[in-house]
């Protein structure tokens, strides 16, 4: 059952309720049916993707009251109006004021339901269309920008500006190379938080013997070496984003002190006695499960619960790889600038290689090779020949599918060449226009996708 298939019912008449029901049912729609409007409009919110269906003669708060509540919350949900009387202006006042129809009593089921698909298919397109506003927004916004248009990934974007300005500490996770703190600055840019500072540490990195300093700071003689006030890296952060990256290798010691602070959002350097207020926003990430660290007693339960208020994970490119098409070509396009090199386009056997690998160390893996490539070209240090014929690869696909990723690849390629030009890719492939269209809708390619 889709989301968007959800239909909220008004009826005061449990017979009314229970027909329009069974009806709205057998059409695979989700009904939820009420007596009366109250508690109705609390149970909506601007991306509650569903219709209501409500008589205007109600006890207590009127259908056209309830529409009213309705237009508050989200002036786009679709609201159908079912009356007993006939009254034209009334239908008319309706209409123009937002209604989405008026339905009189006795009424067909058929036109019924055929006004009520309309309205689920028009709440659909509206979250869309948001959905897809917001991702323009935020790739074309300032900053760090996650790359790919595979399912996953488009949740992944949604997931984070959902999340970006609510103030959340969040623990991000995922293997290593997939990007954790590409994601955590993301987050930061996309928060109210972004004039701030984003101060950054890797927990693996930093001994254990200097790590309470680097958090925390000290006070000028707090220790042998201690020759001058030294702001930590919680303070130095303050009013913006800390983001501990490794957060699994931080000291036991460390862990305690760092569950104070979340909790409390004050500290103190060492050697002082003074609290200092912090408003930062904690960022953790790790590329192991904390809750089996948890289990085996090396990492502080109350602490990872702490940290879990929201949970991010990342998928690895071996689950996303039909993005990897266009993260090489990003990835070269960098490199290039970067390096003030030209890049020769691949064959189409190295790109059938490239789809073929299984990627153990994620986006970083295939950046690195990218940037090998445009550096030194095919004779340097380019295993896709080794790749594609290591027969210990779990990713090898089988006949059918390499053939389909072969044919979606050249097709991603010639449309890229193209720059989404239709007939310019028809004549390139040699294709009839019916049959490139077939093969893009096959592989929800869009000509949009590839302009320049």
């Amino acid at each position: 059952m889709q989301d968007n298939n959800q239909v909220i019912l008004i009826d005061d008449e449990q017979s009314v309720r229970m027909a329009i029901s069974q009806t709205l049912q057998l059409e695979d729609f989700d009904v939820k049916a009420f007596s009366s409007a109250q508690g109705v409009a609390e149970s909506l919110s601007l991306d509650w993707a569903g219709v209501i269906v409500s008589d205007i003669n109600l006890p207590g708060e009127s259908g056209l009251d309830l529409f009213e509540s309705v237009k508050n919350i989200d002036p786009d949900i679709p609201v159908i109006l079912i009356t007993g009387h006939g009254d034209i202006s009334m239908a008319v006042s309706a209409i123009r004021d937002g209604v989405y129809d008026f339905i009189e009593k006795p009424f067909s089921n058929d036109d019924f339901i055929e006004v009520v698909r309309r309205a689920s298919e028009k709440r659909r397109l509206t979250i869309e269309n948001r959905q897809l506003r917001l991702e323009l927004e935020a790739q074309n916004a300032p900053g760090p920008r996650i790359i790919g248009n595979t399912q996953s990934i488009q949740r992944l974007r949604q997931a984070l500006l959902h999340v970006a300005d609510t103030g959340a500490d969040i623990l991000i996770q995922g293997e290593t190379g997939t990007g954790k703190e590409l994601v955590a600055r993301y987050i930061h840019e996309h928060s109210l938080r972004r004039a701030n500072p984003f101060v950054a540490i890797n927990c693996g990195a930093v001994p254990d013997s200097i790590m309470e300093s680097e958090l925390f700071g000290h006070e000028k003689g707090a220790f042998t070496d201690a020759k001058a006030q030294r702001i930590g890296k919680l303070e130095h952060a303050n009013r913006g984003t800390l983001f501990l990256d490794e957060i699994e290798s931080m000291p036991m010691s460390m862990q305690i002190r760092l569950l104070r602070v979340l909790e409390e959002r004050r500290l103190e350097r060492l050697g002082s006695n003074t609290a200092i207020d912090l408003d930062l926003r904690i960022l953790a990430a790790t590329k192991v499960d904390l809750k089996t660290l948890c289990e085996s007693g090396s990492f502080r339960e109350d602490l990872y619960y702490r940290l879990n208020v929201v949970r991010v994970d990342i998928p690895s490119l071996r689950d996303r790889k039909d993005d990897i098409l266009l993260l090489w070509q990003h990835f070269c396009l960098v490199a290039t600038a970067q390096y003030k090199r030209e890049s020769e386009p691949l064959s189409s056997a190295r790109l059938h290689s490239l789809l073929s690998y299984d990627w153990p160390g994620n986006v970083r893996e295939l950046r690195n090779l990218a940037e090998r490539y445009v550096l030194m070209g095919e004779a340097g240090s380019f295993e896709f020949d080794q790749i594609i014929t290591n027969e210990n690869n779990p990713g090898v696909m089988t006949l059918p599918e390499q053939m389909e990723r072969f044919e979606k690849t050249l097709l991603e390629q010639e449309l890229l060449r193209q720059k989404g030009s239709i007939k310019g890719t028809m004549e390139a492939l040699g294709l009839p226009r019916k049959t490139l269209y077939d093969k893009m809708r096959k592989y929800g390619l869009d000509k949009d996708m590839f302009k320049q």
